[in-house]
């Protein structure tokens, strides 16, 4: 659930967690154990591919994938060696260029494609530029050409009523990469000037195409990915997992759980509301979603797979409107696991819960001993 982790309602005191009704997910709570993870480390919020790449058992500290190259893969673009790659918002600024809405109000995946177009296919400097649409507001650009490093700053300030910022080169290697980057958004500004409230652009994550170790060869598995948003996909691709094609809801991922459940022994099911909810600063909305999963849960468990974990990648607290560095709650389930006294799945029960706190890096070998996947260490 991603994003899961949140903040109490300051009329409440309560998480949307703590506020949402969660029968499903506090039954397999009181069945299983739990805990908080920290995704990189205490005091340090993580994006959305360090949150993963941990819980996927990988150091994100070591293994480091810029957002671009994880949303080009994600719909389907072919990354070649030397390609730098970034992931756009578009976004809506005032007469004084300044950020109004980092997300253009969320327009329309249709209206993002019919935009991406209009940016797509320039030439700068001998570089071409491709321009593909993701979703809604997102899209993602590619640069291909000659002499291109990836070590350059985001131009989104991720923030409102801030400027964009220019994009600048951390090295020298990369002062090619920055200058065509920002003629870019030059271009980009004027030609979607009659385009409110999509009249502005934001990129971040400039990226090549890393080499990561396959769970496969890592775990001796055979993984699939459930996910309906590209980024995510290509991350799963990234580290090897099988991407199953899938609709858009909660119960399309779940009925695809449902029909490949045979031909895979471990399954990754991201479910975006709940971090889109928190980052739109909707308390009522994460907790509908929360209550939506949950009302969903029976069809996996109905499974019986060996192990079961609920966590999240971060905690996106609607009251902080953006990711932050809190703890994420998590829920293993086996029949091998040594219950606690946790009864329901919250912030506040799991921080008395028997896992306590720990790297998420950890969750993965949880998860295999869980499943009587490891082997005994040493004599």
């Amino acid at each position: 659930m991603d994003g899961l982790g949140g903040l109490p309602h300051p009329e409440t005191g309560k998480t949307e967690l703590e506020t949402a009704s969660t029968p499903n997910l506090d039954k397999l709570a009181a069945r299983g154990i739990c805990g908080l993870t920290d995704p990189v480390g205490p005091g340090i919020t993580p994006g959305s591919a360090p949150g993963h790449l941990a819980l996927f058992g990988y150091d994100p500290v070591t293994f480091k994938i810029g957002r671009g190259v994880l949303e080009a893969i994600g719909v389907d673009f072919d990354v070649q060696p030397g390609d730098i790659a970034a992931r756009g918002n578009f976004c809506t600024v005032d007469s004084a260029g300044l950020i109004t809405d980092r997300r253009a109000g969320r327009i329309s995946t249709e209206k993002c494609a019919e935009l991406s177009q209009l940016l797509d296919g320039q030439v700068i400097a001998g570089v071409k530029v491709f321009v593909r649409p993701v979703k809604e507001h997102r899209f993602v650009v590619v640069f291909r050409g000659k002499g291109l490093a990836a070590e350059v700053t985001d131009s989104d300030p991720q923030q409102v009523g801030a400027a964009p910022k220019p994009v600048t080169a951390l090295r020298s290697e990369s002062d090619r990469t920055a200058s065509i980057a920002n003629k870019f958004v030059a271009s980009a500004r004027a030609a979607l000037a009659d385009h409110h409230p999509a009249n502005m652009i934001l990129l971040r994550g400039f990226s090549h195409r890393p080499h990561l170790p396959s769970m496969s060869e890592v775990y001796k598995l055979k993984p699939a990915a459930i996910a309906s948003y590209p980024m995510y996909r290509g991350l799963a691709k990234l580290v090897g997992m099988e991407v199953l094609p899938t609709g858009s809801t909660i119960e399309d991922e779940l009925s695809t759980l449902k029909q490949s459940y045979a031909n895979h022994d471990f399954f990754f099911v991201h479910l975006k509301g709940t971090d889109t909810a928190g980052e739109d600063g909707d308390f009522a909305r994460k907790v509908r979603v929360i209550e939506q999963i949950d009302a969903a849960l029976p069809v996996l468990t109905a499974l019986e797979p060996d192990v079961i974990v609920v966590t999240g990648d971060h905690s996106t607290p609607a009251i902080l409107k953006g990711h932050s560095w809190h703890p994420v709650p998590i829920l293993l389930y086996s029949k091998w696991c040594r219950t606690d006294t946790v009864t329901k799945f919250s912030e506040s029960t799991c921080l008395a819960g028997g896992l306590g706190r720990f790297p998420a890096t950890q969750v993965m070998s949880l998860a295999m001993a869980n499943a009587l996947k490891l082997a005994k260490f040493g004599a």
